[in-house]
């Protein structure tokens, strides 16, 4: 019976969504650079992590699993980003795209997630806050961290947000739309763009005001002369 058992063929391996995606994409991506299956093979194995023309050809047939290495090498030797990789080339929010353990989501929810800028899965309008700001602290090194989470940088990523809705909105409103939803979007835009300004001019006075602080503290430890106060 454990013979029997030895001899039976393994479970297919399942192929989600995003595994199919990673196939197709690395076919797209190597025609568009003009690679053989042989030539993306051998450059592979100058960066370090040969894989095999017949393997080559299997992941883009979704027939062999790629690993996180292997999804970083081909992202490496094929000049994109690894999401680049992961997600179809479509980004409008009328548009869906099928995320592995997510399930169907916006295409423009997928992208801004996989470029790190906010949660996959945004929660109701009173919590999401802070589930970005807990996004943040997890996804995001030091620098970016602070960046993102300062008022400027909240006030840059809603302009940044806006102006995205408008272009994409100037793309297809001719077959679509209205032009009091465009004047919508184009206010709303040009509110967030004035928001961001505002923001970045307080940190010149709020900068400003610290460097007057600290010349007058200078300016009075100087007439000190070093030895305490002065008295009159």
């Amino acid at each position: 019976m454990a013979d029997v058992e030895k001899r039976r063929a393994r479970p297919a391996t399942q192929y989600g969504p995003t595994a199919k995606q990673v196939g197709e994409n690395v076919r797209r991506l190597r025609d568009r650079r003009g690679y053989t299956i042989y030539e993306l093979s051998e450059k592979l194995r100058a960066a370090g992590r040969p894989i095999t023309p017949s393997a080559v050809a299997k992941i883009e047939r979704r027939e062999r699993q790629v690993t996180a290495d292997d999804l970083v090498v081909l992202a490496v030797v094929l000049d994109v980003s690894p999401a680049a990789l992961l997600l179809p080339l479509k980004d409008s929010p009328r548009e869906r795209v099928d995320i592995t353990g997510a399930g169907v989501v916006p295409a423009d929810a997928a992208w801004a997630w996989a470029s790190n800028q906010r949660p996959l899965l945004t929660p109701s309008s009173e919590t999401a806050r802070t589930a970005e700001s807990e996004y943040a602290l997890a996804s995001l090194p030091p620098t970016a961290r602070e960046a993102r989470l300062h008022p400027v940088g909240r006030a840059i990523e809603a302009a940044r947000d806006d102006v995205t809705r408008l272009a994409s909105y100037a793309g297809w409103s001719v077959e679509g739309g209205s032009d009091q939803e465009f004047a919508d979007l184009l206010d709303q835009a040009r509110t967030s763009l004035d928001r961001a300004r505002s923001e970045v001019d307080r940190i010149a006075v709020e900068r400003n005001e610290l460097s007057m602080l600290r010349d007058g503290v200078g300016s009075k430890t100087g007439e000190g002369g070093g030895d305490g106060p002065s008295v009159d």
